[in-house]
């Protein structure tokens, strides 16, 4: 396994903006695509990347790497930004997105990617899927962890609940769960579409270990994996506080910002924010 684990706080930042410049590069290229959910998420994908994931990009379907599903699919383009910089595909592939004749497509495909672990896109299906690569582990007896990254509004899916239902039931450990808390969803707020609140609460009443984060500290995301690696006997639930569109000024906590992608003077002013 090539797990090359960044320890440096600094440079797990720089990272994280090199893949918030490939996100608003493919957007700005494909013409369509979703930044704000994708630029929340990008500190997390850092972390998961570049310190925590026992992966090995030369060989993206090792049996014993550590496995991640990206349940909230529109925010491929993270993931797709995360895989280049790590070296699974080359970074100038990003510019493909979205384009007819390219593997990156709006939704993620594990057919087509290296390093995609679950094509997902239709909301509230990722986590099932997290519990049978958990349980396939538990049963072969392997080490290796499963992460599943949710979206706050993707947990308004009666899915999502019936399959913690499964991850507690089945006592599964080595799954950890990741909420992007943004607050926002393609219409409006959480709370105007469809409280989920209070998240921690009810991640705790299906049987999870749950902990509180901010999703941009670094070092919190950091803690938080290494604390879920001990829990034992139950699942882990991390809720990380974010902000959609992290990074970029006039996308930040902007819900129109959910599901389009910036004009070419917006595009320069990101990447030169994002520098």
């Amino acid at each position: 396994m090539d797990n090359k684990k960044i320890n440096n706080i600094e440079e797990l930042q720089e990272i994280a903006k090199k893949i918030r410049r490939g996100i608003i590069e493919s957007v700005y290229r494909g013409k369509s695509g979703h930044p704000g959910g994708s630029l929340s998420i990008a500190d997390i994908m850092t972390v998961l990347y570049f310190y925590e994931m026992n992966i090995d990009p030369e060989n993206p379907k090792d049996e014993n790497r550590d496995r991640i599903v990206l349940s909230k699919g529109h925010c491929a383009p993270a993931l797709y930004s995360a895989l280049a910089n790590r070296g699974f595909f080359e970074v100038e592939e990003l510019k493909s997105l979205r384009n007819i004749e390219s593997r990156l497509q709006g939704h993620p495909d594990m057919k087509k990617i290296p390093g995609v672990d679950m094509t997902t896109g239709s909301l509230g299906q990722g986590l099932s899927a997290a519990n049978g690569m958990a349980m396939a582990g538990k049963l072969d007896n392997k080490d290796y962890r499963v992460y599943c990254i949710l979206g706050d509004g993707e947990i308004e899916e009666g899915q999502i609940w019936e399959a913690a239902m499964a991850s507690s039931k089945y006592k599964l450990d080595n799954l950890c769960v990741i909420v992007d808390n943004n607050n926002l969803q393609i219409d409006g707020t959480i709370e105007e579409v469809m409280s989920s609140y209070p998240i921690d609460e009810k991640f705790k009443s299906f049987g999870f270990q749950v902990i509180n984060i901010d999703g941009h500290n670094i070092q919190e995301i950091i803690d938080a994996f290494d604390v879920a690696k001990n829990i034992k006997e139950k699942p882990t639930c991390v809720i990380a506080k974010t902000v959609k569109g992290k990074g970029v000024s006039f996308m930040e906590n902007q819900v129109g910002w959910h599901g389009k992608a910036p004009n070419e003077e917006q595009y320069r002013q990101a990447m030169q924010e994002l520098l």
